[in-house]
């Protein structure tokens, strides 16, 4: 489908994108954009792309950017290649908030070639080594302001991200954010907080290793993601995710109160209702 595809980023999702693209032959090259060398070369030897060119020279050559990058760092450069593009070409990205970006470039002129997206996927790994093959497969996508983007330009992005498998979801830049604040960003912020309670309690970190099973493994897996990454989110979601930590400490003192008053019968209650999760999660 594609000429030249740029991706600003050579990490999970951006190196886990190029390769679906490249094994569906939706891009015929991946230019690769990266803030380090290391990270550029292992790129390329690890085939995520093709060649590493600076923003500017990237941006021109390509039919399609796509940047998955921290999402401070994303506006800065999202209005960079929003001044150099043309409207022959399409700019999508795929960060974890979507309300200070589309803030950003609302008023630019070039707005209409911009397709806001969050392929709702990840892991917690980062770097180009941490790009999966088949990644997207069976995952949602979010796409933002549909309305603001060129109706063709969008079709396009939606049959890339139909072609990789992707159930597609279309909301507002802020409902969005509200929703990833209760789905995604509040399980990281718990999983940190378990990992340092762990950490504090445990010294020996010898014993952890020795007693940790399934359970735990799972659900302290995401304190080991980049906070690079996550404090930007957190930041650019400050209100959604208060409102959602908010109610998950309210959450945790019902269960703190029933065992301090010795009340069973509630606390079981509290866990048949948790159970209702599982119209949710097959």
């Amino acid at each position: 489908m594609f000429n030249t595809v740029t991706i600003v980023g050579v990490g999970l999702i951006s190196g886990s994108f190029s390769l679906a693209l490249k094994e569906r032959a939706l891009a015929k090259k991946v230019i690769g954009v990266s803030r380090t060398e290391a990270s550029a070369q292992k790129a390329i030897e690890l085939g995520l792309i093709d060649e590493v060119l600076p923003l500017e020279e990237a941006v021109k050559q390509a039919d399609l950017i796509y940047v998955a990058i921290p999402v401070d760092a994303t506006i800065p450069v999202m209005q960079q290649i929003m001044d150099l593009i043309t409207d022959k070409q399409i700019v999508a990205d795929a960060g974890s908030t979507k309300h200070a970006l589309c803030a950003a470039v609302a008023d630019h002129p070039m707005r209409h070639r911009f397709v806001a997206t969050h392929p709702m996927w990840g892991t917690e790994y980062s770097g180009p080594e941490a790009a999966v093959r088949n990644a997207f497969a069976g995952r949602s996508c979010v796409i933002c302001e549909k309305e603001k983007s060129d109706a063709a330009a969008v079709a396009i992005i939606e049959t890339i991200y139909r072609q990789l498998g992707m159930h597609l979801v279309y909301m507002d830049a802020d409902s969005h954010d509200m929703h990833t604040a209760y789905i995604s960003h509040i399980s990281h912020i718990t999983s940190f907080a378990l990992a340092n309670t762990v950490l504090e309690k445990e010294k020996e970190e010898d014993t952890i290793f020795d007693l940790a099973g399934g359970g735990f493994e799972s659900t302290v897996r995401l304190a080991k993601s980049n906070p690079a990454m996550w404090v930007p989110i957190f930041k650019q979601n400050r209100e959604h995710v208060l409102d959602v930590l908010n109610e998950h400490i309210s959450q945790l003192r019902k269960f703190k109160a029933c065992l301090e008053k010795e009340n069973y019968a509630y606390l079981l209650e509290l866990i048949e209702q948790a159970n209702k999760i599982k119209r949710i999660l097959k």
